[in-house]
């Protein structure tokens, strides 16, 4: 168990460098369009939406590398990605090489959607998986609020504090890298890939008190399906529309909106600008302790049961934050609405999702389901923040939020009436259930 839980971490830590990655970026905004002198359009979409972009990318096409090359040859190259980024961004003296480096960095990112939580799930016993997976979330997380810490620290060493702000993750990713050379390939993948001998050995460490050959063969029985299969047929479409469906209520909740525009709501509400510091260091260490309390949860109570409390949570404070723009109330409102808000997504979407679609498409297509659901999150994530200045000045941010508290409405109703448990239950058994 101690093995599974280090390999599991190792893995997981390429969640750490996405949500660093993501976020760190942020304390050389304005440094960055002061210094090329960017127009407002050109320095959104191609200095700071690039990576956004890279991510879209590596998430759709993130399944092909998973399948063909493994699961831990996938995390290997996301490492370099990551370092390369780092290091290309510090360096840069243009806006369109340092676009390049962070375009390269989001490839990174989307990818790690797919392939880390591809490999713990097929790692992880299934007692364990739920928490194992969310060890990716909350390595997310961490991350961010590392990110955010680190930019604080940084900022203000010299005219040149962006460079060491985004060069310093490449620290953490040559660690990570050199960790991953540690790990063994995906039992499951190796099977799929008719390598029986090299995936016994590594089942006899994961499961020594289990028959390994009764194991490998129920894997066998799973990837017989058929090798030209693809998750678009007609017998996977039940799975393939709970993965569309749970990153689409995902994004519907407005997550990304918030994170990326907080002060300017907090701006919007009447708030002065000191709040842009309550609004990072408090969103995320709220962020951090509800997943944490997820993490912890999940295995014991299940992943409907986590999104019955994030969907109720969402609802009440989406409908309060709706309400207290319309009606125009002032002072702490708001933030405390707000900070409910963030407390609802990391114990249910923040916790279930990454785990949910990892467990419910069969071996030889749980790479290409990822890829699915994580390029349907990540471009509504691309999508609905882009959007939100305009219908903040044209709709009214209290007609958005009631938009996103109508849709969190829908979301219970797919928990309640659509969303299949699959706690403790082996990806074998789970691959025959959910298919029709």
């Amino acid at each position: 168990m101690n093995k599974i839980l280090m390999w599991s971490v190792t893995a997981a830590l390429a969640g750490f460098l996405f949500g660093f990655d993501v976020v760190v970026i942020s304390g050389a905004d304005k440094k960055l369009q002061t210094l090329w002198g960017s127009s407002d359009a050109f320095h959104g979409a191609v200095v700071m939406g690039m990576a956004l972009w890279g991510t879209v990318i590596g998430a759709i096409f993130g399944g092909i590398p998973t399948n063909t090359f493994g699961r831990k040859k996938t995390l290997l190259i996301i490492g370099v990605l990551y370092a390369f980024s780092a290091i290309g961004t510090a360096l840069s003296n243009d806006p369109y090489l340092f676009a390049f480096f962070r375009f390269m960095g989001g490839l990174g990112v989307g990818a790690s959607t797919i392939a880390a939580p591809a490999y713990i799930s097929e790692i992880a016993p299934a007692k364990d998986r739920g928490r194992m997976v969310s060890l990716y979330q909350f390595n997310i997380v961490l991350g961010i609020l590392i990110a955010f810490l680190s930019n604080y620290l940084l900022s203000g060493i010299g005219d040149n504090d962006w460079r060491w702000m985004l060069g310093v993750q490449a620290i953490p990713a040559a660690i990570y890298t050199l960790c991953v050379l540690t790990i063994p390939e995906s039992p499951r993948w190796l099977v799929s890939q008719s390598r029986i001998e090299e995936s016994k050995k590594v089942m006899k460490i994961l499961s020594p008190d289990q028959d390994s050959e009764t194991l490998i063969m129920q894997m066998e029985d799973d990837h017989a399906e058929s090798p030209k299969e693809n998750i678009f047929m007609k017998k996977y479409r039940f799975p393939l529309m709970l993965a569309f469906l749970v990153a689409f209520f995902n994004q519907m909740s407005g997550i990304n909106a918030f994170l990326y525009y907080a002060p300017r709501i907090f701006g919007e509400a009447g708030l002065g600008e000191k709040t842009a510091l309550l609004s990072s260091i408090g969103i995320g260490v709220v962020n951090m302790v509800f997943t944490l309390v997820g993490v912890n949860l999940i295995d014991k109570v299940g992943r409907r049961t986590l999104m019955y409390l994030g969907s109720v949570g969402y609802i009440i404070s989406l409908g309060l934050v709706s309400i207290a723009f319309y009606f125009h109330w002032s002072g702490l409102a708001i933030p405390i609405f707000l900070f409910l808000f963030i407390a609802s997504h990391a114990i249910g979407q923040g916790t279930v999702i990454w785990v949910f679609i990892s467990e419910i498409f069969p071996n030889h297509l749980r790479a290409s389901g990822q890829a699915f659901g994580s390029s349907t999150h990540w471009l509504l994530a691309a999508v609905i923040p882009s959007l939100i200045p305009t219908l903040f000045s044209t709709i009214g941010a209290g007609t958005v939020f009631l938009v996103f508290t109508v849709a969190m409405v829908f979301q219970l109703f797919f928990v309640m009436f659509m969303m299949p448990e699959t706690k403790g239950i082996s990806l074998e058994k789970l691959s025959k259930t959910l298919t029709k």
